[in-house]
């Protein structure tokens, strides 16, 4: 007989039953005051549920427990921490407390809300490539959540060596795509870890960041970061053959360091960035050309669809490309399809 599936609710359940019986677990490894040694400042290079791994000044790398009164905890935070005299099953001290965060990087969660990715990074890197496919609507919403965050972003077209396999017709869309991006002010990068082309840009580019790549699954992410630091020897895997999507490779996001300067960040990958939990307002400033033409629609609600008098439909093509313009409205067209999006608008 075939097996009953599980509802949405049962699989909460069941996830929270198995997350409360880790936290009991780890709760067990727990020191007195005087267990520990004097506070220092780290940095979390990773996170593992109610453990990570942190960074000292000395750069030397500790696993350790959270107080349970920190609430949020990412890759790239700046935390106040302690160290046990003796290691308790692997956990060498406690994360006491976190710093002020200059930047985050977020997204969207169902069950989660806003759940940041990142913290205190300085340039995003979105990459793409011909493989699975090239897709310039993903790359937008990589730009708009970049522009609510204040985080630079730099757009890197990576297996440049399968342009030369592609057609004319592929190669001049492309093109025509990144040109259109390189029209509004956003750098274009390209780089192929085959071939070595445009790694050393990309050295360069990153020396004086804490950078972090993201891009949808089996763009290159992590084949990129071998090219860039042949030691650490990642785990990669090809495009899948059956479905044309990319493969998960990275499942837990790490803090990198280059030996010229600069930090990366390795983060999962993921198909797609939502952005439903933004406003229309908040869309419309991740558009960065759109910025002289704000209030200057007829009706305050325009919605930059068919409505009368709407600046961005009206305007000329040289200043709002309308390949641009229809990514807009898509995203725009996508704020209403999950139904939890006003949890994160009251």
């Amino acid at each position: 007989m075939a097996k009953k599936k599980l509802t949405k609710g049962q699989q909460r359940r069941i996830k929270a039953n198995h997350d409360k019986k880790l936290r009991s677990k780890v709760e067990k490894v727990q020191w007195q005051d005087n267990d520990l040694g004097t506070p220092q400042t780290g940095t979390v290079i990773s996170r593992f549920g109610q453990h990570a791994d942190v960074e000292n000044e000395d750069g030397l790398i500790y696993r350790c427990n959270l107080r349970r009164s920190i609430s949020s905890l990412v890759c790239g935070d700046k935390v106040l921490w302690r160290l046990g005299k003796e290691s308790q099953h692997s956990i060498r001290g406690i994360i006491e407390a976190v710093h002020e965060r200059d930047s985050v990087l977020s997204r969207p969660d169902v069950y989660d809300g806003i759940k940041p990715i990142a913290a205190n990074i300085s340039q995003i890197l979105i990459v793409s490539s011909l493989l699975p496919v090239f897709n310039s609507d993903i790359i937008d919403r990589y730009l708009v959540a970049a522009e609510q965050t204040g985080i630079t972003p730099v757009i890197v077209l990576n297996k440049t060596d399968l342009m030369n396999k592609s057609s004319q017709f592929e190669q001049d869309k492309i093109e025509l795509q990144l040109q259109i991006y390189r029209d509004i002010g956003y750098q274009v990068l390209y780089c192929s870890s085959q071939t070595n082309e445009g790694i050393n840009d990309i050295k360069m580019q990153l020396s004086q960041h804490t950078s972090i790549f993201v891009g949808q699954s089996g763009v290159g992410k992590s084949t990129l970061v071998n090219a860039l630091m042949p030691e650490l020897g990642l785990i990669t895997k090809e495009v899948s053959h059956n479905s044309g999507l990319g493969q998960h490779t990275t499942t837990v996001a790490r803090l990198y360091h280059f030996d010229d300067g600069g930090e990366l960040i390795d983060s999962p990958g993921i198909r797609e960035f939502g952005l439903w939990h933004l406003t229309p307002e908040q869309v419309f400033n991740g558009f960065i050309e759109f910025e002289q033409f704000q209030g200057l629609c007829k009706f305050r609600d325009c919605k930059h669809q068919s409505d009368p008098g709407c600046a961005l439909t009206s305007a000329d093509d040289q200043k709002i490309h309308p390949k641009r313009l229809a990514s807009f409205q898509r995203i725009l067209a996508s704020l209403g399809e999950n139904k939890l999006t006003s949890r994160f608008n009251d």
